[in-house]
């Protein structure tokens, strides 16, 4: 049942932000000492363990969550977000959660500008402008002269690029499916991708890192409830702009825990990159208006 809190909706996307960074550090420190795949696979596990209860309970049945008229479309972005969070788990190992997460912010700019070509909407010249200015945030990051650019700077940016392929096809199955449909595909087939993928990476782990893995798999499902709470306390266009948090709280993680630093030309084309989001969301909230 929704309603429309916007308050309500803005600290629980604080409180979602929090939890998806701690998630992030969770995995960079798993990473670091383990598989990446490994990693993912166990943490998809209890992920789909939750996901079928959730969804089940939304939808009256597990019988009844998992029907749906396009399975090829849902199980496609159940595999793509797998694949996603791998990648974009390599990246924390081998660039950092800083300068990670600093490419990654422009997904939402990505998801504009392929909103014509897949979804068919009409993007203006006005969000075309800050989708470039955006690009140019992601160049100064990049630095190809210098400084943060390497082949693994690419590994945020593909990531990024599949999850904004990710959204969007989300928002096009949800013109026939529900909410706890999609949620289903996306726990169970991403469960299968991740072990098809992960149980070939078996490594034994220490009962110390089996814990922080619990605790990995419990923020998973804590930040994907809190996200559901969100929408359903306040409308999506209200509270998106918080999502940029994770940016900061992730950053925050990556300098006092891994001693991760922030370089000048990251923090200003960080900004860029949240400056043009910001403004695309707000010609986006304007125009559904």
């Amino acid at each position: 049942m929704t309603r429309n809190d916007t308050t309500t909706g803005i600290w629980l996307m604080v409180a979602t932000t929090f939890v998806f960074a701690m998630q992030d550090g969770l995995s960079r420190h798993l990473a670091g000492e383990y598989n990446v795949f490994m990693v993912v696979m166990v943490r998809y596990w209890f992920f789909a363990a939750f996901v079928i209860a959730i969804a089940g309970r939304q939808a009256g049945s597990v019988r009844a969550a998992a029907r749906t008229q396009q399975p090829l479309l849902q199980a496609f972005r159940g595999a793509l977000l797998s694949l996603e969070i791998m990648v974009m788990v390599l990246g924390f190992v081998y660039l950092g959660l800083v300068e990670s997460h600093a490419v990654f912010a422009c997904y939402p700019l990505l998801i504009a500008a392929l909103s014509g070509p897949v979804l068919g909407e009409h993007v203006g010249w006005r969000r075309w402008t800050a989708i470039g200015v955006g690009f140019v945030g992601v160049l100064i990051i990049l630095q190809p002269t210098g400084g943060v650019f390497s082949p693994f700077a690419a590994i945020p940016l593909l990531a990024a690029l599949m999850f904004a392929l990710y959204g969007l096809l989300t928002r096009y199955v949800a013109r026939k499916d529900t909410a706890a449909t999609s949620f289903f595909w996306t726990g169970t087939v991403g469960s299968v991708v991740a072990t098809a993928i992960g149980i070939w990476h078996w490594q034994n782990m220490s009962l110390p890192d089996w814990g922080w893995m619990a605790i990995l798999c419990v923020t998973g499902a804590l930040g994907h409830y809190l996200l559901i709470k969100t929408y359903e306390a306040a409308e999506a266009s209200a509270v998106q702009p918080f999502a940029y948090l994770q940016l900061a709280f992730a950053s925050a993680l990556g300098i006092v825990v891994f001693g991760e630093s922030i370089r000048p030309n990251v923090a200003f084309g960080a900004a860029l990159i949240v400056a043009a989001g910001l403004f695309t969301l707000a010609r986006a909230r304007r125009k559904a208006g």
